[in-house]
């Protein structure tokens, strides 16, 4: 029997996907484990509508197509505000520690690939799935398994490589969460690593700005307006960049707001700018919920069904080599003090899930043990810029292999 296509538009998608948000945030309340190992609520509700998809498919013949074109707006979205955060004065701050961890990670991501590679050879599957699997969904995320995927199923025999990229990213995304805080407390406590709990965190917004900065229309439109500009700056890049080597847009857009956010407050200095402002966070926060809430729910599970067993297995090979790789050398490499198992959380969840996953990692060990400033410092730098700009260029270089 043919299944009966239903296309779902732009705008239906765009609704459903704040609905699978608020399903996943529902439950996410309701069942308690669920906050204990971070896992993000657009994943619990984008994998619950991605399983009612598949009941659909499967028991009624039904075929939902989501129109996921708003999608790739969100992450490019998301990514600008990272880069607004950033500041290139930042480098100095973080010294010797940042030179290392960012050393670690660019080996890593060969790592990571050559890892995938032997791992796919040896299962009988073609190499470029290990890519895929390997630092393209993982270390690379939706973001970067999405940009990816076209030229991996036009030119490497993988014709569901999106789905399989997808899929790869969310469950590397379920891994990290679970990952990184147990992780982290099992170095603590082997190592006798003492924190310091009754200092106050340094996280997030001091609490002076906090109680003067408001939400309002003003600071999201301020936020909004320097966001489009960078995202402007960033397609003009990318259009240059393009004719060199082929960068996902977000890493353009990344680079420019980066630029601007080191530049343009020293020369206006009494121009309001909205790094790190309530604000900014607000936009980052509903861009990259509904991005992975969109990613989650258009899965279509049933397209990478045989390859689920291979996939699984692919994804705990690289969680194995994650934990070892943090246990002998990123944590003893980094001082075996409790910055580094701060580090070791944080690292487990960007090198298998995104740097989100990583800052949720790390505060909810910070939240028992003390804060750990620097970590907060380096790590997104590493994460959402030295990562993003060189993993492109290790892929490119193993898919030619």
């Amino acid at each position: 029997m043919d299944k009966q296509l239903i296309e779902v538009g732009t705008f239906v998608t765009y609704t459903l996907a704040i609905l699978v948000f608020f399903i996943g945030s529902s439950l996410t309340q309701r069942f308690k484990c669920l906050q204990e190992f971070n896992i993000p609520e657009p994943v619990t509700g984008g994998i619950i509508a991605s399983t009612l998809s598949l009941i659909l498919y499967l028991f009624l013949d039904i075929e939902l197509s989501y129109n996921l074109d708003f999608r790739d707006i969100l992450l490019v979205y998301f990514f600008t505000t990272i880069g607004i955060n950033a500041r290139f004065s930042d480098l100095k701050a973080g010294g010797k520690p940042l030179v290392i961890l960012t050393a670690l990670t660019l080996g890593y991501i060969f790592i990571q690939n050559s890892v995938g590679v032997v791992a796919a050879s040896v299962m009988g599957l073609p190499k470029a799935m290990g890519v895929l699997t390997g630092s393209t969904s993982l270390i690379g995320g939706h973001g970067t398994a999405i940009a990816w995927s076209g030229e991996i199923a036009a030119e490497h025999g993988i014709p569901n490589a999106l789905e399989i990229g997808v899929a790869a990213a969310t469950i590397g995304l379920i891994m990290a969460s679970l990952l990184g805080g147990p992780m982290s407390r099992w170095l603590i406590h082997s190592f006798k690593i003492k924190g310091n709990p009754e200092t106050a965190l340094t996280v997030g917004v001091s609490h002076e700005r906090e109680e003067i900065e408001q939400i309002n229309h003003i600071s999201l439109m301020r936020s909004t307006l320097v966001i489009h500009c960078a995202i402007i700056g960033g397609i003009l890049l990318d259009s240059w960049i393009n004719q060199y080597v082929k960068l996902p847009l977000f890493v353009s857009c990344l680079l420019v707001a980066i630029l601007i956010s080191s530049t343009v407050p020293h020369i206006f200095k009494k121009m309001p700018w909205p790094a790190r402002t309530r604000g900014l966070a607000v936009i980052s926060d509903f861009s990259l919920g509904l991005f992975i809430a969109m990613s989650l729910m258009g899965m279509q599970l049933w397209t990478i069904a045989s390859l689920a067993g291979p996939l699984l297995g692919l994804l705990l090979i690289q969680a194995i080599s994650t934990v070892l790789f943090i246990r002998f050398i990123l944590f003893p490499l980094m001082g075996k003090d409790y910055q580094a198992s701060v580090l070791s959380a944080g690292f487990a969840g960007f090198s298998l899930g995104a740097t989100p996953t990583a800052i949720a990692n790390m505060t909810a060990v910070t939240k028992t043990h003390g804060p750990a400033p620097m970590a907060f410092i380096i790590l997104p730098l590493v994460g959402a810029f030295f990562v993003d700009l060189t993993n492109a260029f290790i892929i490119r270089f193993f898919l030619s292999l």
